[in-house]
């Protein structure tokens, strides 16, 4: 190949190589699939329970719940309410829960359950449409000290935002404005003053309730918070510190002026909310969230359980090619056989380590044996290798047998081993034994177990398993490195020790 026909070439390379990584990278960041083994992802389960008493009437009560809360993504929701009809409806751009019953009559107790994935990039609140301000009127004297509050916050500030924390420490009762702040606190919500005096100048401004995520906690409370439209986004304010920002543990479950609970037909109506903390294994919560956004068809986890365990074991056959690549053409480590390493490896993923090592060994040695009685009825090629085969699957099953009553339970996987390539393999091993000696012969056997122990221990690794299985276009990756391999023309590090002499006679 020349210098110019090699672009073509190693762009090639380049191109699977990146397309490999690439490709992982999105479906890690999309659907979430972790690079490790054993990650797990907190989720947080909150429980509202609401409480009231039935009067006898068809009932029907309707619970604000979360549509997108900064900070975090849905996981899953259900209710647990015997008896009743449930169902979620959207409702003035906001999502509802809604339970109807018939003729209900004293205590009655709903449940609503929500998991939460804590997510910093999540759900970014820019609405579709730029909100507007709420026009507000006042009247005297509140209009008065409105104004005045207003005049000496716009003063101080250059930004929505900057506006707002500069409101909240005015509306503070130490403030220079504390007589006209009393006298506009006076039999009024101080959060919703807040949200009419910021609408008055311009700025659209909503309440929302927070809830404090803490681990095991009952019968917690929602918490007020301010919100206010940047011409960008909704940004949050604690109406009380000024503060700007959600902190992290503070999930918000209401967000605008809806009424966070309806009930028609009962009396004395409330809800609290419960939290629990849980924590599941990253690789469940990336399949969860695949088939729910559907992406599920990306994933090899669509497959039937017994297609699945086969592509596991057949997604990991090239990294067993690329270790046997390298130890054959940069190491130079002689085997029997171009990737009978890989088949012997393959054979260790199932009988583990040990036993399979016995067990190839056993059976390569009684068959040495026997061809050597075959070699001697002078038989044709075809005929040798026939009763090889034949040979060769008595002496695996004496060998499964054998195991069994000594108590090797690993030793009925035996059978795994392909005969025929194992026929092949004592084949070979006699003609060589024949026209090498058995020097040789025992060279390329060492070799073969070698490479072949070598891609069991990669293909049997846990992050080996999970990265083939779970990121298969990485196998781009794996073959481009083989690409990469089949150009080495370079000297074997085997062949080092050859070529010592030379470097040391000059």
């Amino acid at each position: 190949m020349t210098a110019r026909s090699r672009i073509p070439f190693f762009a090639a390379i380049v191109l699977l190589i990146v397309a490999g990584i690439s490709i992982a990278t999105w479906r890690h960041i999309e659907l979430g699939i972790p690079w490790l083994t054993g990650e797990q992802q907190p989720v947080w389960m909150v429980e509202a329970r609401i409480n009231f008493e039935a009067n006898g009437e068809p009932v029907l009560a309707s619970l604000n719940i979360p549509e997108q809360s900064p900070g975090f993504r849905i996981l899953s929701e259900q209710a647990a309410s015997p008896g009743y009809g449930f169902s979620v409806v959207d409702k003035s751009g906001s999502r509802r829960a809604e339970w109807s019953k018939r003729n209900v009559l004293g205590e009655q107790t709903l449940y609503f359950k929500a998991q939460f994935i804590p997510d910093p990039n999540a759900n970014r609140d820019r609405p579709r449409r730029a909100p507007k301000p709420i026009a507000i009127f006042w009247e005297e004297p509140q209009a008065t000290a409105v104004r005045e509050i207003l005049q000496q916050a716009e003063e101080r500030s250059s930004t929505p935002e900057s506006m707002t924390r500069e409101l909240i420490r005015l509306m503070q009762p130490e403030d220079d404005q504390a007589q006209n702040t009393t006298l506009l606190v006076a039999g009024t919500n101080y959060l919703d003053l807040l949200v009419r005096m910021l609408n008055h100048a311009g700025i659209p401004a909503r309440t929302a309730d927070g809830l404090k995520l803490e681990d095991a906690r009952r019968r917690q409370a929602l918490t007020p918070y301010l919100q206010i439209y940047n011409n960008e986004e909704w940004l949050t304010f604690d109406p009380r510190t000024a503060e700007q920002g959600l902190p992290e543990n503070i999930l918000l479950w209401r967000q605008g002026a809806e009424s966070l609970l309806d009930v028609v037909g009962g009396d004395g109506s409330n809800v609290s909310f419960s939290i629990l903390r849980q924590t599941i294994p990253a690789l469940q919560l990336a399949a969860m969230q695949s088939e729910k956004n559907g992406l599920g068809f990306l994933s090899l986890y669509q497959l039937p359980i017994e297609e699945q365990s086969m592509f596991r074991m057949l997604l990991l056959l090239p990294l067993g090619a690329l270790m046997v690549a390298f130890m054959r053409i940069v190491i130079g480590i002689r085997t029997s056989g171009t990737f009978m390493p890989v088949l012997i490896a393959v054979a260790f993923v199932q009988t583990t380590l040990v036993p399979g090592l016995i067990a190839f060994t056993s059976v390569v040695a009684i068959g040495l044996l026997m061809r050597g009685y075959l070699s001697s009825l002078n038989l044709l090629l075809v005929s040798r290798i026939s009763a090889l085969i034949i040979l060769v699957i008595f002496i695996t099953a004496g060998l499964s047998i054998a195991g069994y009553h000594m108590g090797f339970n690993t030793g009925m996987t035996v059978t795994f081993f392909p005969m025929v390539i194992i026929a092949w393999t004592i084949e070979r091993m006699s003609i060589l034994w024949e026209e090498e000696g058995a020097h040789e012969v025992l060279v390329q056997g060492a070799g073969s177990l070698f490479v072949a122990v070598c891609a069991f221990l990669v293909m049997d690794a846990p992050l080996s398993r999970h990265l083939t299985f779970n990121f298969p276009e990485l196998h781009f990756v794996v073959l481009g490195l083989i690409l990469l391999m089949g150009q080495y023309t370079g000297y074997k590090l085997s062949e080092l020790r050859r070529f010592t002499p030379m470097k040391v006679y000059d």
